[in-house]
């Protein structure tokens, strides 16, 4: 899947493209001028492309899981990528491709690979691919603000410097139902979801600067991890009105609408724009039904790592 964004010859005006696992909503995809790339996902054996619930309703897919349903992903192919960015060359407009987590996915590697086959092919065209190291609706962030950027005058190249810094400043908290689809994707030991599950354990789960999920901590109890969710959004959170929030379910309106509520309730948050949406079933598929994310802009999150890690970023040269 691909939306065609309109040709622009503005100067300094590029192409930004996205993919699904960005888990737009229908209603803001609408309204962004960006091509989404559609990830694949098997559903009970047979494959089908993430097209943001045009083809399936999110609770339908869920419920489909909560039967048994097997869910699993595949990354986008290089063949994929080389047929898009040629066609990107070909139309010539400056192209940033804002791309899924390396972390989590082998796509990022093979969009790289495709668009130095096609910078071969065409040596005067930019195209730029940046790793976002953003799981789920971060993207969808990321990917709004720099539609502001471009807009504000921003080139290609530096929008994709503009990305590569302004990602560690996104921030997501979540929590799950279970570690159940975890497990069955081998993210975690099946031994530690059964034993989650026996206990009524909700880990808090977050990402760290490369893309990876990382556990902030375990709670007795859905209530007390949805108020970890707040209490992580409290340190981390520093208040701009100008930009959105994100909470997103898995088919968990409910805890959604707790979770907002919550959040509004904070000082100078009554009147925040909070974008609400359905996790697509990309990421769904490792999640499963139940997951609970707050997403926001705040604090640099590369000043948070430990004094071994700058190091070794020095080291690599970053």
């Amino acid at each position: 899947m691909a939306n065609a964004s309109n040709t622009m010859d503005a100067p300094g005006m590029c192409r930004i493209v996205i993919d699904t696992c960005a888990d737009l909503s229908p209603e803001i995809a609408a309204t962004l001028d960006v091509d989404i790339l559609g990830f694949p996902y098997i559903l009970d054996g047979e494959e089908f492309t993430d097209d943001i619930w045009s083809s399936i309703t999110p609770k339908e897919f869920y419920d489909k899981l909560r039967a048994g349903s097997k869910a699993s992903t595949s990354a986008v192919s290089l063949g994929r990528y080389l047929e898009f960015f040629t066609q990107c060359a070909e139309e010539g407009t400056p192209t940033v491709y804002l791309c899924f987590t390396s972390a989590l996915s082998s796509s990022y590697n093979s969009a790289c690979r495709a668009a130095e086959m096609v910078r071969e092919e065409h040596p005067e065209f930019e195209l730029y691919v940046v790793d976002n190291a953003l799981p789920c609706s971060c993207g969808e962030l990321l990917a709004m603000e720099a539609v502001r950027q471009r807009a504000a005058g921003l080139s290609a190249r530096q929008l994709a410097e503009w990305a590569n810094e302004a990602k560690t400043y996104v921030h997501g908290y979540f929590t799950l139902e279970s570690l159940d689809a975890l497990a069955a994707g081998g993210r975690i030991p099946p031994a530690a979801a059964s034993l989650s599950s026996k206990l009524d354990i909700k880990p808090e789960l977050s990402f760290d600067l490369a893309g990876s999920l990382t556990l902030i901590g375990m709670n007795r109890g859905r209530k007390k991890a949805l108020k970890a969710l707040v209490k992580s959004f409290k340190d981390s959170y520093e208040l701009d009105p100008a930009l959105p929030i994100a909470i997103v379910s898995t088919d968990a309106e409910k805890d959604a609408d707790w979770l907002e509520a919550a959040v509004r309730k904070e000082p100078g948050c009554a009147d925040l724009t909070i974008l609400r949406g359905s996790v697509g079933p990309t990421i769904g598929s490792h999640v499963g039904p139940g997951m609970v994310a707050l997403i926001f802009w705040g604090k640099d999150r590369s000043e948070k790592i430990s004094l071994t890690d700058r190091i070794a970023n020095r080291v690599r040269g970053e």
